[in-house]
C-alpha cells in the first residue's frame, strides 16, 4: 500500500522542497518485489489499524505515515509532516489543546517503542518530541528547527500580543531568551488572493506595517521576518538574524 512520503501527499500533509521522486509502498512481510525506477518498495509489518483508505487508495494511517516519514526523510520534512499532522488534533479556532498535544505524542512514543532498535527510531523518537501543534505552516516548523539548531532554547510559537482594538495580534515564534519576535514571510500571503481576504497587495502591506509597528512598540522586542531562502539552512538563518543584531545566547 502506498506509504511514507506518497502517503503524506494523500493525507495533504505539507511537503517540503518535495521535486519528483519515486512512489513509496509498503508490502506486508519480510520478503517482496524489489525497488525500480518510479516505484520504491519498503517490507515491513502492517496492523490492521495502520491501514486506511484516501478517495479509494489504500495507505498508510496518518500516525504510521508520520512515523515512517520521521524514520526516513530528512528533519525538515519529517517535522513539517509531524507538526501539521499534530495541529489537526489540538487546534481549532486559534484554540490550542496541550493536553491533545500530549495524547498525540503518548500515540507516538508507544509506536516507537515498539520499533526500537530498527532504523531512524532514534531519530522519529526526537520529531515526535520537537513537533508542535502550533505551527501553522511548513516555513514556521522549519525556522523553528533551524533556531534550535543554531542554539536557541526559549522558543515561543503563536505569541499572542495585545492589539489595539481588543483583538490579539499574534506572532509566529517568540525567541525570550533576547526579546525578538521571528515571522516567517511566505509570498504566498501576498499573491493569494484568497488569502488577502479582498485586500490589494498594497493593502495587505500596508496592514502589515501597522501590525509590526503596534507590536514592536507594545513589546519592545525585535521583529525579524525572513523567507524560505532565509531558513534553508542554520548557517542563512543565523546570517539573516545577525543582519538585525539577534545572536544566539551563550
Amino acid at each position: 500500500m502506498v506509504s511514507h512520503l506518497s502517503a503524506a501527499v494523500l493525507h495533504g500533509l505539507p511537503q517540503y522542497r518535495f521535486g519528483d521522486r519515486a512512489v513509496e509502498v509498503t508490502l506486508a512481510g519480510r520478503v517482496g518485489g524489489s525497488s525500480r525506477d518510479g516505484l520504491r518498495r519498503h517490507l515491513d509489518a502492517l496492523p490492521g489499524d495502520d491501514v486506511v483508505s484516501v478517495e479509494g487508495v489504500t495507505c498508510t494511517s496518518v500516525d504510521r505515515t508520520v512515523f515512517d516519514v520521521a524514520r526516513t526523510a530528512s528533519l525538515e520534512m519529517a517535522l513539517a509532516c509531524a507538526d501539521a499532522a499534530l495541529r489537526r488534533e489540538t487546534v481549532s479556532a486559534r484554540r490550542f489543546d496541550a493536553a491533545a498535544q500530549e495524547r498525540w505524542r503518548e500515540r507516538l512514543r508507544r509506536r516507537a517503542d515498539q520499533a526500537s532498535g530498527r532504523r531512524g527510531v532514534r531519530r522519529a523518537r526526537w520529531v515526535i518530541e520537537f513537533a508542535d501543534g502550533r505551527a501553522e505552516l511548513p516555513g514556521e516548523s522549519i525556522s523553528r528547527l533551524q533556531l534550535h539548531r543554531i542554539g536557541f532554547q526559549q522558543i515561543d510559537l503563536q505569541v499572542a500580543v495585545a492589539g489595539p482594538r481588543g483583538a490579539d495580534y499574534f506572532v509566529d515564534i517568540g525567541l525570550r531568551d533576547v526579546r525578538t519576535f521571528w515571522e516567517f514571510d511566505g509570498e504566498v500571503k501576498y499573491r493569494d488572493a484568497a488569502m488577502r481576504g479582498g485586500r490589494s497587495v498594497e493593502r495587505v502591506l500596508l496592514d502589515e506595517k501597522r501590525r509590526e509597528d503596534w507590536i514592536r512598540g507594545t513589546t519592545q522586542w525585535r521583529l525579524c521576518r525572513g523567507g524560505f531562502e532565509d531558513v534553508r539552512t542554520p548557517e542563512a538563518l543565523a546570517a539573516r538574524l545577525a543582519a538585525f543584531g539577534v545572536r544566539p545566547p551563550h
